[in-house]
């Protein structure tokens, strides 16, 4: 990577967290719900997961052996405000049962971060931007997050043609900036944040633009 791309990639940083400020992402109140979480929102605006998350608390189902011991169709019908129920139940069992296998949360620790992002990626229903969130939010690892709304931004500023995989710009952030999955949490929100607020294909942005 070139320092001029480094250095774009810091100046957009701080732009944002300027216009912005600190986001306090992820909202949720145990690592295993930022997981659940994780699942719910594919695919789905946050509020809807909000909804879903609500409702498998309010069931006292918001917990690892709940969700895993369940019969998938009780699962489907509260986590339904979520959209695509039926597949993220059985997502979310699958996801429950590897956590169980590998001895809960508390265990995760223990591996190193390759190695779990490898298991985290043969779990049915787990790809990588959610096991990256999974990483990110939940397990306090350095790893990017790379959705949508980063590829948007990235082709918009002249930082990406729009069509590399997904590693490739994974790589662009995490070789520009130190492994510190605060800063990576930080700087993943805000891009979350300003693509909903003030960042769309056709409009010029407000707050982000790195010139050369």
């Amino acid at each position: 990577m070139s320092p001029a791309v480094a250095s774009k990639l810091h100046t957009l940083y701080q732009r944002l967290f300027e216009a912005y400020g600190p986001q306090h992402w992820w909202p949720a109140e145990t690592p295993f719900e930022v997981m659940v979480g994780a699942v719910l929102t594919q695919n789905t605006a946050w509020t809807n997961v909000e909804k879903a998350i609500r409702a498998l608390r309010e069931a006292g189902m918001l917990q690892l052996d709940a969700i895993a011991g369940a019969e998938a169709e009780q699962i489907a019908n509260l986590i339904r405000p979520s959209g695509y129920f039926n597949v993220k139940s059985r997502r979310l069992q699958a996801l429950c049962r590897w956590l169980q296998s590998h001895g809960g949360i508390a265990a995760l620790s223990r591996e190193a971060t390759l190695p779990l992002r490898d298991s985290l990626l043969a779990v049915h229903g787990i790809g990588p931007e959610t096991a990256d969130a999974i990483l990110l939010y939940a397990c306090e690892r350095p790893v990017f997050v790379i959705d949508a709304y980063t590829r948007r931004l990235l082709r918009k500023l002249g930082l990406a043609e729009g069509d590399e995989d997904y590693t490739s710009l994974q790589r662009m952030f995490e070789t520009a900036l130190p492994p510190d999955p605060a800063l990576y949490n930080e700087y993943h929100a805000l891009i979350v944040r300003h693509a909903k607020e003030g960042c769309n294909e056709s409009g010029d942005c407000r707050h982000c633009r790195v010139e050369a």
